[in-house]
């Protein structure tokens, strides 16, 4: 999904995950309308986005969690040293509207409300990794395994609980919110909260540096941080 769908020969190009899609659609456009300079941002998969850096699409900007962010500055595509922090995401968990509530209130709880699921999504990002490492840190990712769903790159978690392809959904708060045919638990409990940083840098092929610079003083600045939290994220 693009966020600002300006092509001119003069936008600012940007790609990232869909966990940042909403955000980035408010912030490219408040930055469009405060400094005159379009951007056309896109957001899939982080997979997906990654994929497309390191086989030199040109980006002007780069928006991913922070550990794939390095990646790409370590293989040359992406300007480590104007790297910014944008937003940290924490896991929440959906389940299907209408479906009766699960109680999250704490790590035991948790456990039991995935021992008790009949299919439990999870996403390909950073979070679904970790979550994994979670169930086998409880020693019951082998008696759950055939009832775990990854949602393909790009596809959200949401969209699987909402279809009844799973009972239990685990993902960025960002992308559960607001989401038609699910109900959203909340997140986490602080003992098990997965959360990911966001981060921001210029790709080493940025065709306007100066307005790339300008863009992620922006998104790092005070007056992003009530649309961070709008959209369901904190100021990192």
């Amino acid at each position: 999904m693009a966020a600002g769908n300006d092509v001119s020969p003069h936008a600012i190009r940007g790609i990232g995950s869909m966990a940042t899609r909403g955000l980035m659609q408010v912030l490219t456009a408040a930055y469009t309308r405060q400094s005159g300079v379009p951007v056309s941002f896109e957001s899939v998969g982080g997979v997906e986005a990654a994929r497309r850096v390191l086989a030199d699409e040109p980006f002007d900007v780069v928006v991913l969690a922070s550990e794939a962010l390095d990646k790409l500055a370590a293989a040359g595509k992406v300007d480590a040293s104007r790297k910014i922090d944008v937003a940290r995401s924490g896991v929440a968990v959906a389940v299907h509207a209408g479906a009766a509530q699960v109680d999250i209130s704490s790590e035991d709880a948790v456990r039991r409300a995935v021992l008790d699921a009949q299919g439990i999504a999870y996403s390909t990002g950073p979070s679904g990794v970790a979550l994994i490492a979670l169930f086998k840190r409880w020693g019951i990712a082998g008696a759950i395994k055939d009832r775990l769903v990854q949602a393909p790159p790009g596809v959200p978690v949401a969209s699987l609980i909402a279809q009844g392809e799973a009972a239990l959904g685990f993902q960025q708060r960002s992308e559960l919110i607001d989401v038609a045919g699910i109900a959203l638990l909340g997140p986490l409990p602080p003992e098990i909260q997965i959360t990911t940083t966001f981060s921001a840098a210029p790709g080493s092929r940025a065709s306007r540096p100066d307005a790339v610079r300008a863009l992620l003083a922006f998104m790092a600045s005070k007056d992003s941080e009530e649309a961070k939290r709008r959209c369901g994220l904190e100021p990192a």
